[in-house]
């Protein structure tokens, strides 16, 4: 390890309620909702039926007609956030070894949108046992293959370095980001253009979840489906979406005039080893990765201003990430505010650790804590400060962001003011 510090001096993302950075964080700081009822394909035989979609038209956002119809809708997705991120930066990509710029890309489900499509398709809507294949779009093995996304990404941006996709369930989007930032300490390369994508808003994925129950059934006001900690929760909302940023070391962002939004003061990642959907009610694996990503970020419990929680607004999580809280922060974790902005977007699974990070980077920004919308009814067992209904001004130098995946995956990452230490 070099001890080189990371930061991150680009990103861009695509979110349900309005694409790009500056719609993404208008969104989130009036508190204004994006979940809808589903659009995409007839929802009446499925349990849940509301979803936060994005209005995206590829070829309005740079795409050609013959990357629309290579690529899956989240791999356009990550292709289009790469390219804003690294045009946010203004770094000269060409300017530096190619095989010194990474990609690495989180998914948690893949191409499952384009598959899903293909199927229906070459099974004459589910009536062949014997598809055909003649009537698949040709670049169909691109949709089976998640790498196929680093590899758009890569070809899109010219990296030859490191390319590797990350999927680890709900965490891929923390797990990817703190992948690249490794590499970048380690002097394995100089920049990573590092980030996450899902778009899961499909027949097969509704089915999943609604076989375990874990999406919401409240359908009346879609708007108001997602109350992630409010005591009348009952399951997520399905989302999608991207986020991509440009990661490079703080001194060579501060030589040539970067734009530092954070640095990436610490990560961790653990394992429960204990059900497939399950969580232990006391937190303590989340808390173990928190605690190791303040070690990491040689910082104290005291220092975090702000949690950019998990928040998914199932009871399960909602109580073992609280608990995870107040298990490593201790008593400061009733003074500092929480907050979960799935509550506005919609969970988008894989994409959504990434598109937390970028949240909480702009929380530092602006010094603004986003609020949890629809949160009305206090859950006696949520007993912390989750900044209701409204977005709250606070100075805000360090943000603790956690994310929890089907698997047991729990992962932490400290985002701070890079001027709170010396270089």
């Amino acid at each position: 390890m070099t001890g080189r510090r990371v930061v991150i001096t680009g990103m861009e993302v695509l979110a349900p309620g309005g694409i790009g950075t500056k719609n993404f964080w208008s969104l989130l700081s009036e508190g204004r909702t994006a979940t809808r009822g589903i659009t995409f394909f007839d929802p009446s035989p499925f349990r849940s039926r509301v979803a936060a979609e994005i209005d995206f038209d590829p070829e309005e956002h740079g795409l050609s007609p013959q990357e629309v119809r290579r690529m899956d809708r989240a791999a356009q997705f990550a292709v289009v956030a790469a390219r804003g991120a690294v045009a946010d930066s203004g770094i000269e990509l060409e300017e530096y070894d190619p095989y010194r710029v990474g990609v690495t890309i989180g998914s948690a489900v893949g191409a499952t949108m384009g598959l899903d499509q293909e199927y229906r398709i070459v099974s004459d809507g589910g009536r062949l046992d014997l598809v055909d294949h003649t009537y698949a779009v040709p670049h169909l093995y691109n949709y089976l293959v998640p790498s196929s996304f680093t590899a758009e990404v890569a070809w899109a941006v010219g990296a030859q370095g490191p390319s590797t996709v990350v999927s680890t369930g709900c965490t891929s989007g923390i797990d990817a980001v703190g992948y690249a930032v490794e590499l970048i300490r380690e002097g394995s390369v100089d920049v990573m253009v590092a980030g996450a994508s899902d778009a899961p808003i499909s027949p097969i994925t509704m089915a999943c979840f609604d076989a375990i129950k874990a999406t919401t059934p409240r359908h009346d006001r879609p708007e108001c489906a997602s109350r992630p900690f409010d005591g009348t929760r009952n399951g997520f909302v399905l989302g999608e979406g991207a986020a991509v940023f440009v990661l490079e070391e703080l001194g060579s962002a501060r030589r040539r005039g970067a734009h530092i939004y954070a640095e990436i003061a610490g990560y961790a990642t653990r394992s429960n080893a204990y059900h497939m959907t399950g969580l232990r009610p006391d937190g303590a694996e989340m808390a173990e990765a928190i605690r190791v990503a303040l070690d990491e970020a040689r910082m104290n419990p005291e220092e975090i201003d702000y949690i950019n929680a998990h928040g998914s607004g199932t009871k399960q999580n909602d109580r073992h990430e609280t608990a995870a809280f107040k298990r490593s922060l201790g008593e400061h974790a009733y003074r500092t505010p929480v907050s979960s902005i799935k509550s506005m977007v919609g969970h988008s699974l894989g994409a959504i650790g990434s598109i937390e990070i970028a949240a909480s980077a702009l929380a530092m920004e602006h010094n603004v804590v986003p609020p949890t919308a629809n949160l009305h009814t206090p859950d006696p067992e949520c007993d912390l400060d989750y900044v209701p209904l409204t977005a709250r001004d606070q100075i805000t130098d360090a943000v603790l962001t956690v994310g929890s995946g089907f698997g047991g995956f729990q992962s932490a990452m400290v985002l701070a003011r890079p001027e709170r230490s010396a270089a």
